[in-house]
């Protein structure tokens, strides 16, 4: 991934499932007005092109195949 702050990406505040599946929220205070945990979400920078362009499963699979390699990489 690119550093943080890149002006060429957005952010996507995510919460991962269980049994893999990711739901995305814009905003940390919209997750939470739906019962999600702060320390439950992930912050994942989104390519803005995609963010703009791409479908919604082209995003969840983006964000999906971000949070397995980073659980890759941490364990």
């Amino acid at each position: 991934m690119e550093e943080s702050g890149n002006q060429d990406n957005d952010i996507l505040f995510v919460y991962r499932h269980p049994d893999g599946a990711v739901t995305l929220y814009s905003d940390e205070e919209w997750a939470i007005e739906r019962g999600i945990k702060l320390e439950d979400l992930h912050v994942v920078e989104i390519p803005r092109r995609l963010y703009a362009e791409g479908t919604i499963q082209e995003v969840r699979e983006y964000v999906a195949q971000y949070l397995e390699a980073k659980h890759e990489r941490s364990s």
